[in-house]
């Protein structure tokens, strides 16, 4: 493997087999892994987000797992000024940074030129859009959004309106809107990096995430999703996680406790083949079958 690498990153769908990866690497290279997963920097989301235990880090350092409080806010522009900092400190310490995780758009915005031009917004600005969709419905702030920035509009659902009023932020708050700034982002890499990808055949990729879902029960899943539910936090970042929307679903009323885990299986599966078509289409991956036997999959990486 070149050792002149300034940053390695390990990528691909859930439940292919990263974590275990990345500890063996790490070890070889010298290295520290940084979290590349959006909902890993939550404290209290463990067995949801298939967070690595202390046991399974094996010595080696981890970063940016357990940041945030539940309740907390994290975008992509966040993850990256944090990320960027951390390689240099690893770095520093002679160190080589290795980014594991499955959250695309993150990782891709550590390693390339990307470029966020979204200002804060006054919390009493964004109370203001809030009010407004309160009395008026996500109809009427989509029509609000299409009227000036159409571009954007038609990327975003009505319903999904947190995307709606981040956008009207932009529009109205900023001199360069949602649309403009997706038009322009950077394609140059940052670094001198090397993005190893692992994935499977998709039969077994699936029956390991169901194998995993079933694991997720066992270790208490339920029991960690009802103890954020039972204090009251909803509509929040955190909770919208796959392993956890299904289940509040189920504490509402709304479904089954078998439909719920058979809809968690389900929006896993689609995850994963979510997380493979972003990979294959935004960046330059090496590819690798996680099924093939350690001793070949290493030998292959280093070759």
């Amino acid at each position: 493997m070149n050792n002149n690498y300034d940053v390695i990153a390990i990528v691909g769908p859930t439940a292919v087999g990263k974590t275990a990866l990345s500890i063996e690497l790490a070890k070889k290279l010298d290295g520290e892994i940084i979290n590349g997963d959006s909902m890993q920097v939550y404290r209290e989301l463990n067995i949801g987000t298939a967070k690595i235990t202390q046991e399974e880090m094996d010595g080696i350092p981890h970063h940016l797992l357990d940041i945030l409080a539940p309740t907390d806010s994290f975008s992509v522009a966040d993850y990256q000024q944090v990320v960027r900092e951390k390689i240099a400190e690893i770095q520093a310490r002679g160190k080589m940074p290795i980014i594991v995780g499955g959250t695309g758009l993150y990782i891709q915005a550590v390693l390339y030129d990307f470029r966020f031009t979204e200002e804060k917004i006054d919390d009493e600005v964004r109370a203001a859009y809030y009010a407004d969709l309160e009395r008026v419905g996500p109809e009427a702030m989509h029509a609000r959004l299409a009227a000036v920035d159409p571009d954007t509009a038609k990327m975003i659902h009505p319903n999904n309106t947190r995307r709606v009023i981040r956008a009207l932020e932009m529009a109205e708050h900023s001199d360069v809107k949602k649309s403009h700034e997706a038009q322009h982002q950077g394609e140059q890499a940052l670094y001198n990096h090397l993005i190893i990808g692992l994935n499977m055949d998709r039969e077994k990729l699936y029956d390991r995430i169901n194998l995993r879902v079933d694991m997720m029960l066992e270790q208490g899943l339920v029991e960690e999703v009802r103890g954020l539910y039972d204090r009251g936090i909803r509509d929040v970042q955190s909770i919208r996680a796959i392993g956890y929307k299904e289940l509040y679903d189920y504490f509402d009323g709304r479904e089954t406790f078998e439909q719920a885990i058979e809809n968690l299986k389900q929006n896993s599966r689609r995850y994963a083949k979510r997380q493979l078509t972003y990979f294959r289409n935004k960046m330059t991956i090496t590819w690798y079958d996680s099924f093939s036997a350690k001793e070949q999959l290493f030998k292959d990486i280093f070759q």
